[in-house]
């Protein structure tokens, strides 16, 4: 009695190389840039915050603490530019992978931080307003 035919199993497609893999919906695409532009958006927001109060609040607070205050901001600004980057290319990564989307800490790092020198801010404001 002749053995019948057997299937060839199922052989898994070969990953295929960035440059050949479909890129992803070009909505997608636009809603990361929008992103990363909006990002981009609140860090200069961050450094216009930070020349404003070095430069047009001179009655808040002592000089260096209006110096200490305008280097926070300028340096969350310029963090916050760079990681926009960063997002955006591993975003953009993960989306022509098929892989997820990567997380990032640095929205929570951001929202501390600027919770943090607005206290401070506020505290100025109430201590010399008196």
């Amino acid at each position: 009695m002749p053995e019948p035919e057997r299937a060839a199993p199922e052989q898994p497609e070969p990953e295929q190389p960035d440059e050949e893999r479909r890129p992803p919906d070009y909505r997608f695409s636009l809603a990361n840039e929008r992103t990363f532009l909006a990002w981009i958006r609140t860090s200069l927001g961050l450094l216009a915050g930070g020349i404003a109060v070095d430069q047009l609040t001179p009655d808040l607070a002592p000089r260096p603490v209006r110096v200490v205050l305008a280097v926070v901001f300028a340096l969350g600004a310029a963090l916050l530019g760079m990681s926009a980057y960063r997002r955006w290319a591993r975003v953009e990564a993960a989306m022509r992978a098929g892989a997820p989307l990567p997380r990032t800490r640095v929205l929570l790092v951001l929202s501390a931080a600027v919770a943090l020198v607005a206290a401070v801010v506020c505290g100025l404001v109430i201590g010399y307003a008196n």
